[in-house]
């Protein structure tokens, strides 16, 4: 019981900072609007004291060229012309600020529309019981609907591994055009004794190595490289100190930042890296709806690009597809991506489709093994999927 009522505590305190960080965003968004205004009165006000000087010497001038106008000749011609050039002018900024908003979507109804997302519990939302699932820390939300179907120590912090690679993709798809997945990138031997140094999985690229950007994604998503991760973070942002900044900011943007925070690009241990399977779910749910990503985490096999140091190129799986397609999950497991460190023992996230249509994601953390792992999520679909 009094589990139960520290559980509904911490529920109603997320929703109450939940509300507290949209209620602030939209305060920012008011004050934001209103300084643009601001500053859009004041440029259209100097503009209008410039016009009118350049109304008062041109008048100037022109009395002094010709003294036999007469001043109210002067007057008729001058300063209806310099009113109407104003107001044109007001005008046309005015119609060119109204084009911006809506090419950019920038109007108040879009601005306070940006979608933050989230699960709520229902009253069918049940506690994983089952004996069965090993792991600790467990999620199961209907995707298309955002509610959690079932869950157990949802919101607790833990340790994320290489689950971190699933906002290391969706940071880097957001920031590579598609037309760029072809080109290359010169792997360097800072990067290549980082996953030796650390311990990383890797796809096994080698210092010089010229591979291309498609091969990096792969080999995150897939081999969950910790060559390939490091590989897109210095492609995109120069470092991966600078990539980790980015990645902390779209977790602002999906409102998990008060929960999740990550300080590396692959999932090694540190004191501040940390998520909840809730939060590792709303990641998952960006990613799959991220059209690069979705490809990237779904792909079983693949091969990569020939190379100099590798003529045949590098052939890479993602296992726990792999493993799990034989078994009866109700459905069919689409994308996945899976983690173990030390400390956070054997997690995974995935995205599967059931046989009604119904898109879920599960995500689990701290079972005992990888096949333990696996079967956890087959346990979690055929157990409380509806």
């Amino acid at each position: 019981m009094r589990e139960s009522y520290s559980e509904d505590w911490d529920d109603r305190e997320y929703r109450i900072r939940y509300e507290r960080r949209q209620r602030m965003r939209r305060e920012r968004q008011r004050r934001m609007r209103k300084k643009r205004m601001i500053r859009r009165l004041l440029c259209l006000g100097v503009l209008a004291v410039i016009i009118i000087l350049i109304s008062v010497i041109v008048k100037s001038c022109g009395k002094e060229k010709d003294e036999s106008l007469p001043q109210e000749q002067e007057t008729a011609v001058v300063e209806p012309l310099d009113r109407a050039k104003l107001e044109k002018i007001i005008e046309e900024q005015t119609q060119k600020e109204q084009t911006e908003k809506e090419q950019t979507g920038l109007t108040e109804e879009a601005e306070e529309e940006t979608p933050v997302y989230s699960f709520a519990e229902t009253e069918d939302t049940v506690s994983i019981t089952s004996e069965e699932v090993i792991s600790t820390h467990a999620i199961l939300v209907d995707e298309s609907a955002d509610t959690i179907i079932a869950a157990k120590g949802a919101r607790e912090r833990m340790i994320p591994a290489s689950m971190t690679k699933v906002l290391t993709i969706l940071v880097a798809a957001e920031h590579i055009p598609e037309e760029e997945l072809d080109d290359t990138f010169t792997m360097t031997l800072e990067i290549t004794d980082y996953a030796y140094v650390n311990d990383c999985s890797s796809v096994g690229f080698l210092d010089g190595e010229k591979v291309t950007i498609r091969d990096m994604f792969y080999g995150t998503a897939m081999h969950s490289g910790g060559d390939a991760a490091l590989g897109l973070a210095i492609y995109v942002a120069g470092s991966q100190e600078a990539f980790v900044d980015l990645m902390n900011q779209k977790l602002e943007e999906l409102g998990i930042a008060d929960s999740t925070h990550f300080t590396n690009c692959v999932g090694l241990y540190d004191e501040a890296h940390y998520s909840t399977a809730y939060d590792m779910a709303i990641i998952m749910k960006a990613a799959i709806q991220n059209d690069l990503c979705r490809e990237f985490l779904s792909r079983h096999i693949y091969t990569t690009k020939p190379t100099k140091e590798h003529p045949d190129g590098i052939e890479i799986s993602n296992w726990f597809l792999r493993k799990i397609e034989d078994k009866d999950t109700g459905g069919e497991v689409l994308c996945a991506k899976t983690g173990y460190i030390v400390q956070s023992k054997n997690c995974a996230v995935s995205y599967s489709i059931s046989t009604d249509g119904t898109p879920y994601i599960c995500v689990t953390a701290e079972s005992t093994s990888g096949w333990r792992c696996i079967y956890d999520h087959v346990e979690i679909y055929n157990t409380y999927v509806p």
